[in-house]
């Protein structure tokens, strides 16, 4: 289903006006252009998503082509070695007779080979070899034995440059391929959801703790049904590609039972059985440990009432449209997917009312255990209490800078984050197949 949307304040990507009870937003006004649509890195580390085209891209740039990549590099280093020969020419001309520049000439290459292209550290070498004759030739020294020598250690220098910078490149375009991989992985587990469906308003976003570790085990999943629009927000316990695996897993069966389970505990079993029969193929501590925790919810057909089922993970935080904000926590904590073995007993299903206006939070624990310098956690609850968003993207937005402020940048952990937001005019869901008459009956 194509975006859906409504009126101007509901697609903005600002935190606005007072918060609850007159106060002003702490923000303290609009959010910027840049905030609004960064791309699909934020800083380098933050994956949006969302139907809004991104305006630009701060990826390394890789030819579709020949697959080879570029490495952008400053324009300061980028004319360090020719500063360098400089620097070298003068070091020459003004030391006496007994101390050599040959030494400040033979690293220039080197610096060629870690900063600049293959064509560049070449143009490099030769330049700085060239100069260093024609310093020998006014000198009057070339034919020494010593400047001889010093010649010859050079061209050697600058042939090990050049094969250095052979493999720095070969090694870039493998490392570059790879992360462009593991986006493309990223991005085929967690695509991304609808602007919205009718009047629910959707933003996602995902956040590796490494700058270079695009892939994870967060995960993040919306589906449409007969049963209303319903969402999951998990983190499967591990890294690496087991933790994908159980990712793809998990958003798999998610998406298949919401469409045909009629109740939210339905989908729970569903996802508890493919999990147990995931790790039935793995060993050691991953077969015995493995789990997911989780929350689903599920919006209802006319958007006045929320649905959740929690198994282990953070309470999701419910937002009004005057910025008062609650933890929607169950009243007894169950087991995370995957640890059924331990012990079964009915999932508790919470409903809560959805009113215009009103947002829903999902996270995980990347939010709630981020640190700030005294070793203080993160609390969503008391930094969210008070302000007014227009619309999820703003809310995600404003959650994720204040948590990089909050621990100052660094975040220990993988954050994958979803909200959905009510219009203000509540404006009911279309194109939903019509729902079973029994669809919530207990």
């Amino acid at each position: 289903m194509p975006p859906v949307r409504d009126d101007a304040g509901e697609q903005g990507g600002s935190a606005r006006g007072p918060g609850r009870g007159g106060r002003p937003d702490r923000r303290g006004g609009p959010r910027t252009a840049r905030n609004r649509w960064s791309g699909p890195y934020k800083d380098g580390r933050g994956y949006r998503v969302g139907s809004s085209a991104p305006a630009r891209d701060t990826r390394p740039r890789i030819d579709e082509v020949t697959g080879t990549a570029e490495r952008r590099v400053g324009p300061v280093l980028r004319w360090l070695p020719a500063g360098l020969i400089v620097a070298a020419a003068v070091f020459y001309g003004f030391t006496p007779e007994g101390l050599r520049a040959s030494p400040v000439f033979e690293s220039i290459p080197m610096v060629a080979a870690v900063l600049l292209t293959l064509r560049g550290t070449v143009t490099v070498a030769v330049t700085a070899l060239f100069v260093f004759v024609m310093l020998e030739v006014l000198n009057g020294t070339v034919t020494h034995s010593g400047s001889v020598i010093q010649m010859v250690s050079q061209l050697v220098l600058s042939v090990v440059a050049i094969g250095m910078n052979v493999l720095i490149q070969r090694n870039y375009r493998r490392f570059t391929s790879a992360r462009h991989v593991a986006v493309a992985a990223q991005r085929a587990l967690l695509p991304n959801p609808p602007d919205g469906f009718g009047g629910l308003r959707i933003a996602a976003r995902y956040q590796a703790a490494d700058v270079d570790a695009r892939i994870g085990g967060d995960l993040y999943a919306v589906q449409e049904g007969p049963y209303g629009v319903r969402c999951i927000v998990g983190d499967v316990r591990g890294k690496g590609l087991e933790a994908v695996e159980s990712v793809a897993v998990v958003v798999g069966c998610f998406r298949e039972a919401a469409e045909q389970e009629a109740r939210l505990d339905g989908v729970a079993r569903r996802l508890e059985r493919a999990l147990q029969r995931e790790e039935t193929g793995r060993s050691g501590v991953d077969r015995v440990e493995g789990f997911t925790t989780a929350v689903l919810a599920e919006a209802d057909r006319d958007g006045g009432a929320l649905r959740l089922l929690n198994r282990g993970h953070p309470a999701p935080l419910l937002l009004g449209s005057d910025g008062a904000a609650r933890l929607l926590q169950p009243r007894e904590h169950a087991l995370p997917l995957g640890m059924g073995d331990l012990g079964t007993w009915p999932d508790e299903l919470l409903e809560v009312a959805f009113p215009p206006g009103a947002s829903l939070l999902l996270y995980t624990d990347g939010v709630t255990e981020a640190r700030d310098a005294a070793g203080v956690f993160y609390d969503p609850l008391a930094r969210m209490d008070g302000r007014v968003f227009d619309g999820p993207h703003a809310l995600l937005d404003t959650l994720l800078d204040d948590v990089t402020r909050y621990t100052g940048g660094r975040v220990a952990d993988d954050m994958a984050l979803f909200a959905l937001s009510r219009s203000r005019s509540g404006t009911s869901f279309r194109r939903l197949p019509a729902a079973p008459p029994d669809a919530h009956a207990p």
